[in-house]
């Protein structure tokens, strides 16, 4: 992480209740090199711990903060303890410095990131606190002098509550079926929100860059747009932006090539709603001229019944498709309700594999993939996992 001199939480000590998780570790990291005491718990080893460096965490079990500490609970496990919840200590950490928040259905992580890196690149010394970890700037959190950048969450409604100097939407799509009833109420929210700031960005009425990025796909050069539209609103001259914004080089679960071996490629992905998928596997289908084996993992009980149509419908870009059980849904079992519910709505000319396990799904990718085959792991949860079994278990060249 990048250091700075200013400490505004110095004296304060948080135990993080879901440290783990995409945002609890960026906000830890910020609020040590603020200044603070920083510990934490979770329940299980996560993609996002390696990040905390030499932070103490307590894995497993349940969460038993030492005397004295400020607790801050992961909205994955509200409930479990008391403390105050994510969102109230993100609204804190937004008012100590001038801000740009991003949000949207999809793209959020990846322009808040190509925002942050530019600024850095430029000399501008943000902080930054994201959903992803970006290689290129050290992990998902960073602390410098100048703009603090966060990817805003409106899944809990809790985008709401920050006040930026800049705020920026990238899309509006209905991906929170639990929290918004119609995608009417949701861009309803968003318009609420945007009036707070005193400067927007509406990602959707950019067209996308012709700039050559290390990142590929159209949805990427949406992301540029939006990106290069705030930076420019923030002060950066919109040539030296675009001459820094070409060598960002990405997130990590965004199209990520984990492994390639015995002429099989392995690629991993955040995806996990419809239009996201479809623009991945679109993206990937660009990049082979053998067969695209896609394996998803539902997260979601809600979304996986309101849309397994659609779900089903982009997965069928693929030429084989292996999909998992809902696993670790962050809300409860709904009767009826399973990952096969999107298999059945891929198209009868895919090939379809159901795989309830992670391990199952591995196994199957691998019985499948042949070489010249691009394999691609899907989902907000653990398919990264799969991923890494799938190189692991393909043959040595």
């Amino acid at each position: 992480m990048t250091e700075s001199s200013g400490a505004p939480l110095a004296g304060r000590r948080f135990y993080f209740v879901g440290i783990g998780g995409a945002g609890l570790s960026a906000y830890a990291n910020v609020a040590r090199a603020w200044g603070a005491e920083v510990r934490g718990w979770d329940a299980k080893d996560t993609i996002f711990i390696r990040a905390l460096n030499d932070v103490e965490v307590d894995l497993g079990g349940e969460p038993v903060p030492p005397a004295g500490y400020e607790v801050v609970v992961s909205a994955a496990h509200t409930g479990r303890i008391d403390g105050r919840s994510r969102a109230e200590f993100l609204v804190e950490l937004v008012a100590l410095r001038p801000s740009i928040v991003v949000g949207g259905a999809h793209g959020k992580t990846t322009t808040a990131a190509m925002i942050a890196f530019v600024l850095r690149e430029l000399g501008q010394d943000p902080s930054w606190i994201l959903g992803g970890v970006v290689p290129q700037l050290g992990g998902n959190a960073g602390v410098g002098g100048g703009w603090l950048v966060v990817e805003g969450d409106e899944s809990d409604r809790s985008i709401g509550l920050l006040r930026p100097k800049i705020a920026a939407v990238t899309n509006i799509e209905l991906d929170h079926h639990a929290t918004y009833a119609s995608t009417a109420e949701l861009k309803a929210f968003f318009d609420a929100w945007l009036t707070t700031a005193p400067v927007v960005v509406r990602g959707w009425e950019l067209d996308p860059v012709e700039l050559e990025l290390a990142v590929p796909g159209e949805h990427n050069r949406r992301n540029a747009a939006t990106a290069l539209a705030v930076l420019e609103l923030g002060g950066v001259l919109r040539a030296d932006a675009e001459r820094a914004i070409g060598a960002f080089a990405g997130v990590e679960r965004r199209f990520e090539l984990v492994g390639e071996r015995g002429g099989v490629r392995v690629i991993d992905d955040y995806a996990h709603n419809p239009t996201e998928i479809a623009a991945t596997l679109r993206t990937a289908r660009d990049r082979t001229t053998r067969r695209l084996i896609a394996v998803y993992q539902p997260h979601v009980y809600e979304r996986t019944r309101q849309l397994s149509r659609e779900l089903g419908s982009a997965l069928s870009l693929a030429d084989a498709v292996v999909v998992t059980d809902v696993i670790d849904g962050r809300d409860p079992p709904i009767p009826g309700v399973s990952g096969k519910l999107v298999l059945d709505n891929v198209a009868p000319r895919v090939r379809r594999g159901w795989a309830p396990k992670q391990d199952d799904a591995g196994v199957l990718a691998l019985a499948w993939a042949r070489p010249g085959d691009v394999v691609i792991t899907l989902g907000v949860g653990e398919p990264w996992r799969i991923a890494r079994a799938i190189v692991r278990g393909l043959p040595e060249p």
